[in-house]
């Protein structure tokens, strides 16, 4: 019996020995069976992320969505203090929504009254309002240049609208080299690496170059604000262009 058994006890001891083999290296073939599904996962048209797709993640660190809650709040609290300095006018009109051609007319015309008896708050007034929107880029600048050009003329119109849209834009170029990297990366990626590549084809003739920008539609003028400073574009360059390209475009907004 003990040696009809032998060969049962050394086929039980070589599947034993197999056994404990396999279960030793059983978690070395699932972390290659695990690595080798994520690489398919990876690969796979359902999951693989397009190119020039948004992360859904916010962008901004605490520290830089803080910075900019501060700038924000530093601009509303001084609109909000001038907008309390400014004398109380003697037309009730002054700020009713007009709802016809008739009473846009009148509202004009009350407009033009009041920025004529109090010009320097009503210039302090519009200034910020014009810089604070353009720096945030808050829709809305083209009715403001309109504005000018109706109160103004077209001489102080111009001047007017280039001073405040170049000294907005200078504005958003200084908060985007703050906090303006990930921003812009987040809701621009394709438009951002075209223009950084568009940027280091011309480094010798930068200033041409954002000149034809500023004068031709071919990119937003938010977007040039936002992104300039990313691509290392420098200030007195970015200031020139701007100050001299949007000439053009505020001479036929004020007309």
């Amino acid at each position: 019996m003990r040696l009809r058994s032998l060969p049962f006890i050394a086929a039980f001891c070589c599947s034993s020995a197999r056994a404990a083999a396999l279960v030793s290296m059983a978690p070395l073939r699932l972390s290659a069976l695990r690595d080798v599904e994520s690489a398919l996962s990876e690969d796979s048209p359902t999951t693989k992320k397009p190119a020039g797709a948004r992360d859904a993640r916010f962008p901004l660190t605490r520290w830089e969505a803080a910075a900019a809650a501060s700038v924000f709040a530093i601009f509303v609290v001084g609109l909000f203090c001038i907008y309390l300095t400014m004398p109380e006018a003697d037309y009730d009109k002054i700020l009713r929504l007009p709802h016809n051609l008739a009473e846009l007319r009148v509202l004009k015309d009350n407009i033009a009254v009041y920025a004529r008896d109090y010009q320097a708050k009503f210039m302090l007034g519009y200034c910020a309002t014009y810089i604070f929107m353009q720096t945030f880029m808050i829709p809305g600048t083209i009715f403001m240049s309109l504005l000018a050009g109706a109160l103004f003329g077209v001489v102080k119109g111009v001047i007017l609208v280039v001073f405040t849209a170049t000294s907005g834009a200078s504005s958003c170029y200084f908060l985007s080299k703050l906090i303006g990297r990930p921003l812009a990366s987040w809701l621009w990626p394709e438009k951002l690496r075209f223009f950084q590549a568009e940027i280091a084809k011309r480094r010798d003739k930068l200033l041409n170059y954002m000149l034809f920008l500023r004068i031709t539609p071919s990119l937003p003028n938010t977007f040039i604000n936002m992104a300039s400073p990313i691509v290392d574009i420098p200030f007195h360059v970015f200031f020139l262009a701007t100050l001299v390209g949007l000439i053009p475009a505020s001479y036929i907004t004020v007309r």
